[in-house]
């Protein structure tokens, strides 16, 4: 059944009592509720949206966190917008969280405020902020999972490196999981600074300097064991899987090729990393498939199982 979305804003004392600082928005069906929450996040002094499809009954559920690409679902291009996630997870036993913001941040702590981009710190609120709030918020068990798409790609798989122990099992999909050699660092640059107009040396210092290694899931393979793990990508032929069927979705078929082959060449090297190291992870290359929300969500339900299983939902 589908759920149906309400608004609703707490005082914020009532927020801050339930130590959640700041919240906004629910919406609700016989099996889910889709609730739309302000957090207020100190690290970065401001409230940041997110969309929260949550189980109605059945005790406590865990929570999925799932991270949009380049645009942070500020332009309006989500999980949310552009996916059936609503339908997918209405029937299902868990907490579907999905911020809106980040938009060109890598899903990281920067080292200083960027001029164009302002204060990032979204390692901060992902690992700590937002899971305390929706943890006061909702009846959760407290084991998590996470998601991320595109731009996120790489970054949920450093967020799970770099607060071990927050999430039991991440999904990267069409993302590129590298950030310390020339092609990591170009792939980083071209979102940060050419889509964002930001200073990537902002972020994690000049290129060559110890922190873009220390973000690399490449380099740092080592610390994923023992999380479950999905890593998808296609190999940028247009297939029924994108879901074209319109001359303007069409036009986005060359931009999507170009950004899919390097999704693929970027998780081929992961996955040959994995292999060196003996490291248990699903890898999924798609014989076909664009950089479209078509592929992302089928790719995201193919992952559904295995993250369920991991954490208990």
């Amino acid at each position: 059944m589908k759920a149906r979305r309400f608004t609703a804003r707490l005082t914020m004392a009532v927020a801050m009592a339930a130590g959640f600082l700041g919240l906004s928005a629910p919406t609700a069906s016989a099996d889910s509720v889709v609730s739309r929450i302000d957090v207020y996040s100190p690290s970065m002094d401001r409230w940041i949206a997110n969309d929260v499809i949550s189980p109605v009954g059945g005790g406590p559920a865990p929570t999925f966190y799932l991270l949009t690409g380049v645009g942070g679902g500020e332009d309006g291009i989500s999980w949310f917008n552009n996916t059936g996630v609503r339908d997918f997870f209405d029937d299902k036993h868990v907490n579907v969280v999905m911020p809106v913001g980040g938009k060109f941040s890598m899903y990281t702590d920067w080292n200083a405020d960027d001029p164009v981009l302002g204060r990032n710190k979204w390692q901060t609120y992902l690992t700590k902020e937002l899971p305390a709030a929706v943890n006061a918020r909702y009846n959760t068990t407290g084991v998590n999972a996470l998601g991320g798409v595109s731009m996120a790609g790489g970054p949920v798989l450093d967020l799970a490196i770099q607060s071990p122990g927050t999430y039991r099992a991440v999904g990267s999909y069409s993302g590129c999981p590298r950030a310390g050699d020339p092609l990591g660092q170009a792939a980083v640059r071209s979102m940060v600074e050419i889509l964002g107009g930001g200073n990537a040396a902002n972020m994690w210092g000049p290129w060559g300097s110890p922190q873009w290694a220390a973000h690399d899931p490449l380099i740092n393979a080592e610390k994923l064991r023992g999380t479950a793990l999905f890593i998808s990508t296609g190999n940028g032929l247009p297939g029924p899987v994108d879901g074209i069927n319109s001359l303007a979705m069409a036009a986005g078929v060359v931009p999507g090729a170009v950004l899919e082959g390097i999704t693929n060449m970027c998780t081929a090297a992961l996955q040959g990393r994995f292999g060196q190291l003996g490291i248990p992870a699903t890898f999924s290359f798609r014989p076909e498939g664009t950089h479209t929300w078509g592929l992302f969500e089928a790719d995201m339900r193919a992952s559904w199982p295995m993250i369920a299983g991991a954490i208990g939902a």
